[in-house]
């Protein structure tokens, strides 16, 4: 029985199942241990045993149930761990040296996990997953434009003041800028899809809801948690799919993933180009609530997420995170499932998944389970999330330590001062075009003078005009508009205004006798230091009337869709050359090409040039932040990739929010402080950013 002929009883299928397993891109073997005679090995006293005692039993006879999937056998697996297993108990050794241990654990795992990966191929499953994850940053993208445009129609429609519209500008980045602190720091405890499938279900949630509420404020709350939630997927993105390419393909293809901002840009700005201004395609319930177009365009602008979170559904989690918390099995199925559908993809359905163990890191990280008897609900729960809470806290922190302060603080200056010259100036180009069209509309006014006008109906609309010294006796104003006109010592003398509706329209030191004004919008505080005798309102239009289609939305609309479209060659040549020339130099050599192209701007002293040089800006910058996504996944290990990519991404959109404030204050003050800041950050940034380490041969650690 020692000498049994292992041939005879197990025929080919022992040879197709030995253990082996990939140990830093080599094969190491294993020998089972049955007990049987292999190639000339002397059976020990212990095997003869053992022989005896099973006599007519055969073990190797029977087979275990997930052999032809591959899955190996927990014996096998047991087996190894006690090989491996430390001679002294964890609970007696010092943390310093789990970590160690942890740390060796995953650059061992690191270079196995990228022959893995390359195993199981780039194909069907990657292309998915990018879909998916591309409507998600399309998502991004939507949030970044949707308040720039309802913000003309919003003004109107909820009678916003200027200090209310700066605000409904900022709050979506300041909601981003905590989710991705928040949402990035949980990825990296909870999982990648999970947390995916929070932030887009919170975007998806409130931003609908967001174009149904009429009050300002909790529009301006439920824009804030859409934000929130859409800020947090944006480094949960970046760091799921990069868990699933390989060395050579992650920069290429994390840089076509880009490409779903511009064209969530680019849907953003087709989208309220055809729907907003089209008044008429909304509804009214009574005098209270009112549904227009913008609040349609508020709607249409949620699809994206939608879409995503629905398909996000059908993915799997990252099986580099599974590893990270020792979930052997789980990761082992969902790398074979990539595998198997990468191969029947490619006509090879009978390629075999040969990878039978992973190693898995060290587990060091002290979970307490709370037993249902403990406490109440809530305070179980609350013991979870402030637990939870500090575990994101920790990686934060971790972010700082000695190994990784410097690319971390390096990798904030870089970020900080592209956002602050990006977004500074994303805003300041459509301002300035809106100033230059104000200039020319104001330049066309028409001015009346010391005009006598009595027994006289006016039924149409009034634009663009300043009346002064004029005297109006005995006339009549009914059903119509008033845009952009002013009254200047004016006399109106038994006047009758009815149903008229007016936009930036005044009445200055004018004198008003004996007139009656029924259902108009001109309300007290368009009459500066004028005298009103024996005059009388009655029935006033009750909340903000939006009446008028604005002859400039067009070029507006016009100026987004092509600023978005003219990242296209950039995003292309940054995709293609982001592998051969390295991170380091697409950032440094963008920013800076991006710092010449804000020095032209001076010579912008009209639309068409302002809208060239925004395209030109746009394209030249595109590079910068394709790299930039791309280095800030690989410097991090697992473990804290999400927390540091949302801590960066964070910062980003703190630098959006002062360069939104800074720069459109000086619109019509001065081109040079706004031009000569964005040059400078952008300088101090990219020559920042050639000092930072070069990842493009690095493995995911």
């Amino acid at each position: 029985d020692g000498y049994r002929n292992t041939n005879l009883y197990q025929g080919g299928r022992e040879a197709n199942q030995d253990d082996y397993r990939y140990q830093d891109g080599n094969y190491e073997g294993y020998t089972p241990n049955d007990g049987y005679y292999r190639g000339g090995d002397e059976p020990t006293h212990e095997e003869d045993a053992q022989s005896d005692v099973t006599e007519g039993h055969d073990e190797d006879d029977e087979v275990y149930e997930g052999e032809y999937q591959g899955i190996p056998h927990p014996d096998d697996i047991k087996e190894k761990q006690k090989k491996r297993a430390p001679a002294v108990d964890d609970d007696y050794r010092d943390r310093a040296d789990l970590m160690a241990e942890r740390m060796e654990d995953e650059e061992q795992l690191a270079h196995q996990y990228e022959n893995i990966i390359e195993e199981c191929g780039h194909g069907r499953f990657q292309w998915t997953l990018f879909f998916v994850l591309g409507l998600a940053l399309m998502a991004d993208g939507v949030e970044v434009f949707v308040v720039g445009f309802v913000l003309p129609s919003a003004e109107k429609d909820m009678c916003l003041s200027s200090s209310n519209k700066g605000m409904l500008g900022l709050i979506v980045y300041l909601g981003m800028m905590v989710g991705a602190v928040l949402l990035g720091g949980l990825a990296d405890k909870l999982g990648r899809k999970k947390c995916l499938i929070i932030s887009l279900a919170i975007n998806a949630a409130f931003a609908l809801l967001s174009s149904f509420v009429q009050g300002y404020g909790f529009f301006l709350f439920c824009r804030l948690i859409s934000g929130l939630g859409i800020g947090g997927s944006l480094p949960i993105v970046f760091a799921y799919f990069s868990e699933f390419l390989s060395r050579e393909k992650r920069g290429e293809h994390l840089s076509w993933l880009c490409m779903f901002w511009m064209i969530g840009g680019i849907f953003a700005s087709a989208m309220a180009w055809s729907i907003i201004p089209h008044y008429g395609w909304g509804f009214s319930m009574g005098t209270k609530y009112h549904f227009h177009s913008w609040r349609v365009f508020v709607l249409v602008c949620a699809l994206p997420c939608i879409a995503s979170l629905v398909a996000l559904k059908f993915m799997p989690e990252s099986p580099r995170f599974l590893l990270e918390i020792g979930k052997h099995d789980e990761a082992w199925m969902i790398l074979k499932q990539v595998h198997d559908t990468n191969m029947r993809a490619k006509g090879e359905p009978e390629k075999v998944f040969t990878v039978s163990y992973i190693k898995t890191p060290k587990q060091v990280d002290e979970f307490i389970e709370i037993q249902s008897s403990t406490g109440t609900w809530y305070q179980r729960w609350l013991v979870r999330i402030t637990t939870t809470l500090k575990q994101v806290w920790d990686n934060v922190l971790y972010c700082l330590t000695a190994q990784y302060r410097m690319n971390t603080l390096m990798l904030a200056v870089v970020w900080f001062t592209m956002a602050l010259s990006y977004y500074g100036l994303i805003v300041w180009f459509p301002d300035m075009i809106r100033y230059l069209q104000d200039e020319a509309y104001e330049s066309r006014v028409k001015i009346f003078d010391e005009e006598e006008v009595s027994h006289f109906t006016f039924n149409f609309t009034l634009e663009n005009q300043i009346h002064r010294n004029g005297e109006y006796r005995n006339d009549k104003f009914i059903g119509m508009k008033f845009k952009e006109v002013r009254f200047e010592d004016s006399l109106f003398e038994d006047c009758y205004f009815e149903d008229v509706t007016s936009s930036e329209t005044f009445f200055e030191n004018c004198t008003i006798i004996s007139t009656v004004f029924y259902n108009t919008d001109l309300y007290e505080h368009k009459f500066i230091n004028c005298r009103l005798i024996n005059s009388t309102f009655m029935k006033e239009k009750e909340g903000c009337h939006l009446d008028f289609e604005e002859d400039n939305d067009f070029l507006i609309y016009l100026v987004s869709f092509l600023g978005s479209l003219s990242v296209l060659p950039g995003n292309i040549i940054s995709a293609l050359l982001m592998d051969k020339i390295g991170r380091i130099k697409m950032i440094g050599g963008s920013m800076l090409i991006s710092a010449v192209c804000c020095f032209f701007l001076f010579f912008g002293n009209s639309e068409s040039a302002m809208i060239g040089w925004q395209c030109l800006f746009c394209g030249a910058s595109i590079a910068a932040w394709n790299a930039l996504d791309v280095i800030t996944v690989e410097l991090y290990p697992t473990d804290k990739r999400a927390t540091a990519f949302g801590i960066l991404n964070g910062l980003c959109k703190f630098g959006a929010i002062l360069g939104n404030s800074i720069f459109a204050s000086f619109v019509g003050i001065t081109k040079v402080v706004p031009i000569l800041l964005a040059s400078s950050a952008l300088v101090g940034g990219g020559l920042l950013a050639l000092r930072l380490p070069e990842t493009r041969e690095q493995v995911l650690m």
